[in-house]
């Protein structure tokens, strides 16, 4: 038998009347079919409040009488139940199954095995985290099948729409996690058929009204919206309400994204990215489209700012809360999981951010803090056989730091204070070493400083330098004092896994793949952002840029301190270091990994190539060729593959892409005036001839 969604007509006894909510049966097919019947006479206000009671009590007493049901119907999903501490969960809601090939990745999030997930079944999915809602001479039109329209074409219709229990969620990945708000995109021409505005009111008056018209609207239903009105907003019935069940759902006003207030604007523009179509204007059916195919990627909705769907993400493969039953009480509450990041200001002296208090202090006494960044702008002089050669080939690493971040480990808990501590490379922390006696390899940048020059005295470093120092050059670990984490783990592994894995996807769909001979890589690169005409790779452009911008803004993330968006140091300190999120240590140990890794990849090819680069800026590494392409650096084994530690091209993290190659001629002016190339290096394309300004800007923001 059909399933039918709860409904009936709420002003008379189980007729149904547009505007109010309405039954839905389940096709065969998967999707949903309004089971509509007129209703024969008009309903007032008051009636409709009785008719809403009466249908409340009824089913109240309903559950009562009857035994609960095997399963929930989808207009009424199963609560979850909260898992115990030490008790083995209940299983989570299954995922409904992935989508048909024809649908291009709005399924369900991808499972990682590292992560406490739910099995998936076959077919489509009973969910979908996004749709578009456009009007079309037929009517509603909605670029999901499954996802049934509203009965009706005015605004309590609609609202009596979003209040069915539509099939829209963000599923959890984790047991321990949430599942996040379905998200509704509306059309221009959607917003017209509801009598809303085209653009956001610019005026408190207007946006009164508006409010309260949709206000007015939504509680027709049960129903009620966030406070304030933007180009989004939440669309709720709390649980008990009248009017249906519990739901949420999170409106896109297509139209609107860019516009409203500084704080909308801000908080939106990922959206208005999205959103983005060939000719650069918001489109609905875009963003929608986008937005399942980031869900299915990474398993959430886009945050405000690429930094905090990084945290997002983190929060939703690594929980840090879960639900507890007290014992006694029965009472559910949210308590931090075992090993979870504490919130509050835990920072230390030597790494609390350049702008923490502490910091300052040390930088006062004129003491030393950490300084773990990446390279930037070390250069070294030409020898007489690179000035000869007639290019300078520009080669950039590949995701540095998301090929470190898997199995890294890091430090969870505070770091404590210690003195003579015996040296163990298992335990993320800070170290106090002195390098200055330790012999490098001398066309190499120092591997333990940013600029690449001879440390001058002793300093703090994180535990992967510290490392690379005692195994690679030999480095006597006689550490007089560290701050060393009281809980050290691999923290970023699922949050990498899943990351890496969308990355890789992404550029896939670009013609970048694993494993690619050089010479096609290469060539496959260098068009890789032609996408003119193909929805699907502007999708995939898109995305993969997206992706590079989550995993880098959430490096930063550890550290934040924007004095643009918190200028006081006073509040900086109260919203922001007190936060979990910002552990400057974390960040730290990050970029000596990814520092570390280039440098290694640099020296053994170095020792089997007599190669070196002569300048080297974050992830680009400059080299002397005789022809305008990296291919004469690449170290191949028997097998034709590339050696592994050595620089080698592809896409996956770590490896290597061609920038740009630059005439020797232009890099010798640059460095006879204590310039470094970095200035040049995108001035000129990959075969080695001036590029114009508009090029150059674009260039410059990829």
């Amino acid at each position: 038998m059909a399933e039918v969604r709860l409904g009936g007509c709420v002003g008379c006894a189980g007729s149904i009347r547009p505007g109010f909510i309405y039954p839905y049966e389940e096709q065969p097919d998967g999707s949903w079919k309004s089971v509509e019947k007129r209703c024969p006479e008009g309903c007032t206000a008051q009636s409709r409040q009785e008719a809403i009671a009466r249908q409340q009590r009824a089913r109240v007493a309903q559950e009562q009488e009857s035994p609960a049901p095997a399963a929930p119907t989808p207009a009424e999903p199963a609560a979850v139940e909260p898992m115990r501490h030490a008790a083995s969960p209940n299983p989570a809601p299954a995922y409904r199954g992935r989508p048909s090939p024809a649908d291009n990745r709005h399924a369900a999030p991808r499972r990682d095995p590292a992560t406490r997930t739910t099995p998936a079944t076959a077919g489509t999915p009973r969910r979908w985290p996004a749709v578009a809602l456009d009007v079309t001479d037929e009517g509603w039109a909605l670029d999901i099948d499954q996802v049934p329209p509203p009965a009706g074409m005015k605004l309590t219709d609609w609202f009596g729409w979003l209040g069915t229990g539509l099939p829209l969620r963000v599923e959890r990945i984790h047991a321990a996690g949430r599942a996040g708000d379905g998200i509704v995109c509306l059309t221009s021409a959607a917003l017209k058929k509801l009598g809303l505005p085209a653009a956001l009111p610019a005026t408190d008056k207007a946006l009164a009204q508006l409010h309260k018209k949709l206000s007015t609207a939504a509680a027709s239903v049960g129903m009620e919206l966030s406070d304030e009105i933007g180009p989004t907003i939440h669309v709720f019935r709390r649980k008990g309400s009248a009017g249906g069940p519990k739901t949420s759902v999170r409106i896109l006003f297509t139209p609107w994204l860019g516009q409203g207030t500084d704080k909308q604007k801000a908080t939106n523009q990922l959206a208005l990215e999205m959103a983005a179509n060939d000719h650069g204007q918001p489109d609905a059916p875009v963003l929608a489209r986008r937005i399942r195919a980031f869900v299915a990627d990474l398993g959430i909705a886009p945050g405000s700012t690429h930094a905090t769907t990084s945290m997002l993400l983190l929060d939703a493969v690594r929980p840090r809360e879960e639900a507890v039953q007290d014992d006694k009480t029965g009472e559910w509450s949210r308590q931090l999981r075992d090993g979870a990041l504490p919130s509050g200001d835990t920072a230390v002296p030597p790494a609390a951010g350049a702008r923490h208090p502490l910091t300052r202090e040390l930088t006062k006494k004129d003491e030393a803090v950490c300084q773990e960044e990446d390279f930037k702008y070390w250069a070294r002089p030409l020898t007489d056989g690179e000035a000869a050669l007639p290019y300078a080939v520009v080669i950039d690493a590949c995701a540095s730091y998301l090929s470190v971040t898997e199995t890294l480990p890091l430090p969870a808990g505070p770091l404590q204070y210690t003195s003579n501590p015996a040296w163990d490379p298992k335990t993320a922390g800070l170290w106090w070493c002195d390098f200055t006696a330790v012999e490098v390899d001398a066309l190499l940048p120092h591997p333990a400083t940013f600029h690449g020059a001879h440390p001058t005295g002793p300093g703090w470093y994180a535990t992967p330098t510290v490392t690379y120092m005692v195994n690679t050059y030999g480095y006597d670990p006689k550490i007089a004092a560290a701050y060393l984490s009281s809980h050290t783990v691999p923290l970023l592994k699922e949050w990498t896994g899943r990351l890496r894995t969308a990355y890789k996807r992404a550029y896939a769909d670009l013609g970048l793949t694993d494993g690619q001979d050089a010479q096609d890589f290469l060539d496959a690169y260098a068009v890789h952002k032609d996408t003119a005409g193909d929805p699907q790779r502007a999708d995939a452009a898109l995305l993969a840029s997206f992706y590079k911008s989550v995993y880098k803004g959430g490096i930063g993330k550890w550290t934040a301190s924007a004095r643009t968006s918190i200028p006081d140091d006073e509040v900086w300190l109260e919203k922001t270091v007190s936060k979990w999120s910002y552990r400057p240590e974390i960040r730290f140990t990050i970029i000596a990994a990814a520092r570390i890794a280039a440098h290694r990849r640099m020296r053994k090819t170095y020792q089997l190539t007599g190669r070196a680069p002569f300048a080297v800026n974050v992830d680009a590494s400059f080299y002397a060729t005789a022809e305008p392409t990296p291919l004469e650096l690449f170290v191949l084994g028997d097998n034709g593959k590339p050696v592994p530690g050595t620089l080698r091209p592809g896409i996956a993290p770590g490896s290597c892409k061609h920038e740009s190659s630059i005439p020797m001629k232009a890099v010798i002016t640059l460095l006879d005036n204590h310039e470094h190339p970095a200035r040049i290096a995108h001035d000129y394309d990959t075969a080695g001839q001036p590029v114009d300004a508009g090029e150059q800007q674009e260039e410059s923001t990829q």
